[in-house]
């Protein structure tokens, strides 16, 4: 029987190319202490879990951002971790209903090709689905954007020596 996504289940799907080894980039991405520099400073995103932080599945890490000036307390479980692979997160508190982020790393010529894939659905079914059209959905996209040129301007200086 074929598998059907449910009602307002939404997917943001992004790929980059990073002119690294795949351990590298791997490494990069895997580590929680990142995720700061890799999020719009307007998130005000600050990591709660204690570095360093053990990545392996079951990880648990905490954090606190603000979406349109309120609040959020979130706390993610990685729930695959293939090294030099793919490693999925999964939120466990937070304001989706439905969060999994799945980061898959590949070598190709040139470096790496890394994808993104969420998969998300906000609570409030109709009303979600009104609340993604009209600011959720661009506002993810505008996340992955600042993240793909952060990524890029982290990685200028190295790539200058």
């Amino acid at each position: 029987m074929p598998r059907t996504t449910p009602r307002w289940t939404y997917h943001l799907e992004r790929s980059q190319l990073l002119p690294l080894p795949i351990d590298e980039a791997f490494a990069f991405f895997a580590d929680a202490g990142n995720l700061e520099a890799l999020t719009p400073p307007t998130l005000r995103f600050r990591m709660l879990t204690p570095a360093p932080i053990a990545m392996q599945a079951g990880a648990l890490i905490d954090y606190r951002l603000k979406v349109h000036g309120m609040p959020v307390r979130w706390r993610t479980e990685i729930v695959a971790w293939e090294p030099g692979r793919r490693f999925v997160d999964r939120q466990l508190r937070g304001p989706y209903a439905l969060w999994e982020h799945t980061h898959s790393f590949e070598p190709v010529d040139g470096g790496t090709l890394m994808r993104d894939v969420v998969v998300y659905r906000l609570p409030l079914g109709p009303f979600g689905a009104l609340a993604n059209r009209l600011l959720v959905a661009a506002d993810l996209r505008r996340i992955f954007d600042f993240r793909r040129d952060a990524f890029a301007r982290l990685l200028a200086p190295r790539l200058d020596t």
